[in-house]
């Protein structure tokens, strides 16, 4: 008798909740109605939760020191050190790194300057892609293009590693 009424006081709360949600055209599925903390005065919480939600897994993810990743500080620091100090001549290494990084804050002055001109960026986004359409059709299009590109990648490699 007792589980009569709590179903029938169930029923009698979630009934009214869901005839007035509004229809809608969805793939997804509804949520179950919200339970308000008023209602929980007249039967148990608990058991209308249990009753309409299905049971759900809970997977949480660990990570372990042997599959970490991670890189100590002073090993890297260590590894920087030794590198450096093998380099014959520093002050082309450091004349080389700061005209990188002037030569990419002109780039970025530059494409400001260029984005700021009215109708010129978008012309320069057909470039861009007619350019990308281009390489595409001579050179990823067809297996014997694909191969002349690997071996001039190869070439290029060789080139900049000094083997050839």
């Amino acid at each position: 008798m007792a589980a009569t009424t709590a179903y029938a006081a169930a029923t009698t709360v979630l009934i009214p909740r869901l005839s007035s949600q509004p229809t809608r055209c969805s793939a997804l599925p509804l949520l179950p109605p919200r339970l308000s903390s008023s209602t929980s005065s007249s039967f148990p919480l608990k058991q209308v939760s249990e009753s309409r939600k299905p049971l759900l897994l809970r997977i949480k993810a660990t990570s372990s020191e042997e599959t970490s990743t991670s890189v100590d500080a002073n090993e890297l620091f260590t590894d920087l050190k030794e590198k450096w100090d093998a380099v014959e001549n520093k002050s082309t290494v450091l004349l080389y790194g700061g005209g990188a990084i002037v030569a990419v804050w002109l780039s970025s002055i530059l494409v400001g300057a260029i984005n700021s001109v009215p109708l010129l960026p978008k012309v320069m986004e057909l470039v861009g892609l007619g350019y990308t359409g281009w390489f595409v059709y001579r050179y990823l299009l067809f297996k014997s293009s694909r191969k002349e590109l690997a071996t001039d990648i190869e070439s290029l490699k060789k080139k900049i590693a000094g083997t050839e």
